[in-house]
């Protein structure tokens, strides 16, 4: 595991840049006053002084504009060139206009292929910005030597995007009670309050607006089990166009009705996003249709930078940061080539679950990888590869990525919930967790920062985990064991030592064999020092006790099953996730039934995710390569926990 130390240049002011970090996207001015020189568009402290604008080319969707107006040379609309000069002066930035010059986006090329990697390689506490080694840096950015779009030309196409013809400027709210708890004035993005409940529909508008009509006429496909599937499916019928959705089999019935009732063809394939994907991409290239990606292309990320350009116009006053949730990461790549060329004091932060960090790790060690396994509670993130045009732009732009727990991200929700009464999905929480970690992480206090809401739908069948786990992840319940003595008087002088704490759950069974009872509990707490003291009091008194909070298995499995601790000859331990579809049970017993013995089995649903199984099974020494095998057969994720303390506590 590779743990990062404290980043001490977090907080340090703006520096100055040589002459020598200028390239050809940016051209030194000498008429611009000094002052400008303490202006930094990313943190490698690049300066900007000139803006170049790059006409527009028929081979080029992603700087095509709207021609129905009157334009100048560049392509570009005259109010929205009028504009671009006003944002650049607004931060001291001279403007040329270069219209000989033009560009053709393309997808930058990974020069390594991808490293399958575990997310557990990369973790560092909740609320530390980390992800940023020496190896981020990219030596060919600078000349953007990957033929992909300027930061300049993502900047003047959000300007002139088209993405309010179909999607609301969505409101920027303040979160008083949030607020007060922090210390930090904190700003919500809504953008679940969008027509589909997400962003997404952005970025897919945007692509689909600057397609020919004849391509419009052959129509679209995509392939999604989520919020990218509702964004293509209203892009389409506003611009009366036919869309294929392509969802795995496993997709939720209300969420492929949501999109029937959109008007697109929904069809289901596969058994995963990639065989769903795999035929979307066929089909595209047999029928001319043209695929659009979830967030890897120009277009889509310019519909997303969009939201940047709002947070500029809607908080002009200062602003410490903008926590954006990240997947592929479309969203973070559009919020930050808008800000860092217009607000670059401002720092632009990722936020990921600790168990689907495929930007941290990819930033981190300099180029994408590929997750091995990536978690599946906040879905909408669940991205096991990041996409290569987001990645470039993320390397030079994002400030760093905080990681997160799911119990944080269910706090989020709740907190949401108090503060809003309304309901996010978690990916949609996901942004206000990481902005919570990061305040109290680092202390922040009178700062303004930005969380962006970036979805409610939310899964009814999710809300039952989200409430068992929300005050676990706020701190205000923690999940205990202890061993007492089993003889007569120990429970009630056991509750005499608790003293005043609520005890909020209480597990507990006799054991003839045994001197010492183990019982696992939980108890709600207000201050971190009430239970620092309770376990003070136990632990004088001579019962050992552990905090077992942090523990997945322990809150997931083991709470529901004390009183089965058995030894077992050869009783292997692993964590399965089902998909959520009829005959997957079968499907596991056919691959290890009758063959060997399963010992133990405690099903957890999860919603669409999948259920989380805890399976017991008996494989002779001999066996267990084999067992390997056809667990690798079966597809299913899947992970050995026999070395994990809680089970090793409670169980064996």
């Amino acid at each position: 595991m590779e743990t990062l130390s404290p980043c001490s240049r977090l907080f340090s002011s703006s520096s100055s840049a040589s002459p020598s970090s200028f390239n050809g996207d940016f051209v030194p001015n000498n008429n611009i006053h000094p002052n400008t020189f303490s202006a930094w568009s990313h943190r490698r402290h690049r300066v900007i002084t000139t803006i170049r604008v790059s006409a527009a080319t028929p081979e080029s969707r992603a700087f095509q504009h709207d021609t129905n107006v009157p334009s100048n040379p560049t392509g570009i609309p005259n109010r929205r060139l009028e504009e671009i000069r006003a944002v650049a002066d607004g931060v001291g930035i001279g403007f040329v206009d270069k219209t000989s010059e033009s560009a053709t986006p393309t997808s930058c090329r990974d020069p390594l292929p991808l490293l399958k990697v575990s997310s557990e390689s990369l973790q560092y506490e909740s609320g530390y910005l980390g992800a940023i080694s020496d190896k981020t840096s990219d030596p060919h950015s600078d000349t953007n030597g990957n033929g992909g779009p300027t930061n300049v030309s993502y900047l003047t196409s959000i300007l002139s995007s088209k993405v309010y013809e179909v999607a609301i400027e969505s409101p920027l709210q303040y979160a008083p009670k949030i607020s007060q708890r922090s210390g930090v004035r904190i700003l919500l993005k809504r953008e679940d309050l969008q027509p589909v409940f997400s962003f997404k529909l952005r970025g897919a508008y945007n692509m689909m607006a600057k397609l020919p009509k004849e391509q419009l006429e052959k129509g679209v496909i995509c392939s999604s089990a989520g919020n990218h599937a509702q964004g293509v499916a209203l892009a389409a019928e506003r611009l009366k166009c036919n869309a294929v959705i392509v969802m795995p089999v496993t997709t939720p019935e209300i969420k492929w009705k949501s999109v029937e009732r959109l008007g697109a063809t929904v069809v289901l394939i596969g058994d995963s996003y990639d065989e769903a994907q795999t035929y979307a991409k066929r089909r595209s290239e047999e029928e001319g249709r043209i695929f659009i990606p979830p967030f890897d292309h120009p277009d889509v990320i310019i519909g997303q930078g969009t939201i940047g350009m709002e947070i500029v116009h809607q908080n002009p006053g200062p602003l410490h940061a903008v926590f954006v949730p990240v997947g592929g990461g479309g969203l973070i790549a559009g919020i930050a080539a808008y800000m860092k060329q217009v607000r670059p004091e401002v720092r632009i932060i990722g936020v990921e679950p600790a168990d689907a960090n495929a930007m941290a790790l990819s930033l981190y060690r300099g180029q994408r990888v590929m997750l091995d396994q990536v978690g599946g509670f906040a879905d909408g993130v669940a991205v096991k590869v990041v996409g290569e045009e987001t990645f470039r732009l993320c390397r030079e732009l994002v400030d760093g990525i905080v990681l997160v727990s799911r119990d944080a991200i269910c706090a989020s929700i709740k907190d949401m919930f108090e503060e809003k009464r309304s309901i996010l999905e978690p990916a949609g929480a996901l942004a206000l967790a990481g902005a919570n970690a990061y305040c109290k992480y680092y202390g922040l206090k009178d700062e303004t920062v930005v969380a962006i809401t970036s979805g409610a739908n939310m899964n009814f069948e999710r809300l039952r985990l989200v409430t068992q786990l929300a005050d676990v992840g706020a701190k205000r319940e923690a999940v205990l064991a202890t061993f007492l003595q089993e003889e007569h008087g120990s429970f009630k002088n056991f509750c005499q030592l608790v003293g005043p704490i609520n005890i909020t759950e209480f597990k507990y069974r006799y054991d003839i064999g045994k001197d010492k009872a183990l019982v696992l509990y939980s108890v709600g707490v207000h201050k971190a020092e009430e239970l620092i003291a309770m376990k003070g009091r136990l632990e004088s008194s001579g019962l050992r006790t552990l905090d077992l909070t942090d523990n997945d298995l322990a809150k997931d499995h083991l709470r529901h099953l004390m009183g089965g601790r058995s030894n077992l000859e050869n009783e292997l331990l692993y964590r399965f996730v089902f998909p959520e579809r009829p005959g997957a049970l079968m499907k596991f017993l056919d691959a290890f039934s009758p063959r060997w013995n399963i010992s133990l089995f405690h099903y957890r649903a999860q919603g669409d995710t999948g259920a989380n199984v805890l399976v017991g099974i008996q494989v002779p020494k001999e066996d267990e390569e084999e067992f390997i095998g056809q667990a690798k057969t079966l597809r299913y994720e899947y992970k050995d926990e026999r070395k994990n303390k809680a089970y090793r506590l409670l169980m064996h």
